[in-house]
């Protein structure tokens, strides 16, 4: 079973991800209210595509749903573990 990790505020490129797991290559991005603006949305729109790029694999969590349903959102990024990397 390889370890898995996640990093704070990764570089990927021209870009921080939030939260930054190597082995997977998959970034978990927390969004704030700013992220609802037309500017902002294409904004994550052109990071979205530079990951991609990349090899890099992009999940996105409000802010709110982190305060207030933890428990799905650890589920969800649990589901986007490879069944044969999981350590059940």
């Amino acid at each position: 079973m390889r370890e898995l990790r996640f990093r704070r505020q990764h570089p990927i490129g021209p870009y921080v991800a939030d939260f930054a797991c190597l082995a997977l290559k998959l970034i978990v991005e927390v969004d704030g209210e700013t992220h609802q603006t037309a500017a902002e949305l294409a904004h994550d729109a052109r990071r979205r595509t530079s990951f991609a790029q990349l090899g890099w694999r992009e999940v996105r969590v409000a802010n709110a749903d982190v305060y207030e349903r933890l428990d799905d959102v650890l589920e969800m990024i649990w589901r986007q573990i490879p069944p044969h990397l999981r350590a059940d």
